[in-house]
């Protein structure tokens, strides 16, 4: 049997993306006392109960299921249980490309949190936004659903449309909006030039990200002679992560050695770290990483370990924080168990759990007026039932997550463009590698 260690941002999306890597799966299982088995009986005699005497003769596949997913999420946001369908939808998102609206959810107080929308989706474009909390879908309330219940129902054939009712802070009454479902397929990269920079945007890690980060350094490199460039914007706002292998592999094309990350799980002998191999792919360039309340696991992985060795100054305001890893757990025909069983943390050996990660430069992002207080800040520490961290502090972690659409109203990319092209400085840029957080052997 195999499992895949995974990173995932949130319990369930319309499109989920998942950070994993194979490895043998040889877990020891611990006796259960008597009182375990007790229990268990228990279940037994309440699911017998159920079965034959609830006033209308449930679906017995979907009240074991229920009962799965209750357990599971009883512990925090990110652990479920993944059907056959579910377990199949996941391996076809980390390939990049999916069936649905492009959106990513969570479950908050029994109705539908959107995280936020995947660039150039259905759901984008009709214009949903981080934040937003689906109360109906089709006209039917989500109360008593499951997250992944909720998600099936706005699964559907492509080229359908459905109608979410939504409930925006600040709006006087809930909004209605139609998004039609489509094949998603998520760009992982995009990348151009702006007077002499490399932009490099990261959308998703999935298997298609390394390729595509080092296809758009070779592009932009052709573009501008080596002398004339200034330097890279990595922007990852908005980024909810993806597989772990591809985390570890975006780092590594700007790092020539060291750490750059480490998992620690209940058992020590579980405990792995993972380093860099030598070469830049960037010649040692400049390089600033973009990260908002948006940017989650994989992002922060690599925005931690870039920001530990001094690669690069991290501009923005502070990430999501989750800095739990699930274990994907395959159960042949019956789906696979999405488990949490490590904490990861940054090179200089810190978690990010519930606190995010905070940039070296700190440049906020203004809602346009249209948009004022209808988005809020969103972070792991405020997902019910989230692990609490280790150095977590009241504050929390999160931030708002909003990347204008136009390129002159986005004022913390200016901000970077300016640093690299000389426009302005800060003590923080270009970041010192005698004061790195960690020793790179």
């Amino acid at each position: 049997m195999i499992r895949k260690i995974s990173l995932l941002f949130v319990g369930a999306l319309m499109g989920a993306t998942a950070l994993s890597t194979a490895q043998q799966f040889s877990m020891p299982a611990e006796a259960a006392g008597s009182d375990t088995y007790r229990q268990l009986s228990i279940f037994g005699d309440v699911f017998e109960r159920v079965r034959s005497q609830y006033v209308t003769p449930p679906e017995e596949k979907e009240l074991i299921e229920s009962a799965i997913n209750g357990m599971l999420t009883s512990l925090d946001p990110h652990s479920s249980y993944l059907n056959a369908d579910d377990a199949n939808d996941m391996r076809t998102q980390t390939r990049g490309e999916f069936g649905g609206l492009g959106i990513e959810v969570t479950m908050e107080n029994d109705l539908v949190k959107v995280i936020t929308p995947i660039d150039d989706t259905p759901a984008a474009q009709a214009g949903v936004l981080a934040g937003d909390l689906i109360s109906e879908i089709d006209g039917e309330s989500l109360q008593g659903l499951t997250l992944s219940d909720a998600v099936d129902r706005m699964r559907g054939p492509v080229d359908t449309t459905v109608e979410l009712t939504v409930i925006r802070e600040g709006a006087a009454q809930p909004l209605k909006i139609e998004v039609t479902r489509a094949i998603i397929q998520v760009k992982a990269v995009r990348h151009s030039v702006e007077e002499n920079v490399g932009y490099l945007r990261l959308i998703s890690f999935t298997e298609k990200t390394y390729d595509d980060l080092a296809a758009a350094i070779e592009q932009i490199q052709e573009e501008v002679p080596e002398n004339e460039l200034k330097g890279y914007v990595l922007d990852m706002r908005l980024n909810p992560g993806g597989l772990l292998d591809q985390a570890i592999s975006v780092s590594d094309a700007f790092l020539d050695r060291g750490e750059i990350v480490s998992t620690r799980g209940r058992n020590e002998e579980e405990s792995r770290r993972f380093n860099s191999r030598a070469g830049d792919l960037t010649g040692g360039k400049p390089l600033i990483v973009l990260v908002n309340g948006g940017s989650a696991s994989a992002s922060e992985i690599v925005a931690g370990a870039l920001q530990d060795h001094k690669r690069a100054t991290v501009l923005g305001t502070r990430s999501f924080g989750k800095g739990s890893v699930q274990t994907i757990i395959p159960l042949g025909e019956n789906g696979a168990l999405r488990l949490t069983t490590a904490l990861y943390y940054t090179p200089s050996g810190k978690s990010i759990q519930g606190t995010g990660i905070t940039p070296d430069i700190i440049v906020e992002q203004p809602l346009p007026e249209e948009l004022m207080g209808q988005v809020e800040a969103s972070g792991e520490s405020q997902l019910r039932g989230h692990i609490q961290g280790e150095s977590e502090t009241e504050e929390g972690s999160g931030s708002i997550a909003y990347v204008p659409p136009e390129q002159e109203d986005d004022i913390q990319l200016n901000h970077a463009f300016d640093l690299l092209r000389g426009d302005r400085t800060d003590a923080s840029f270009p970041p010192n590698p005698d004061q790195a957080a960690v020793t790179n052997q």
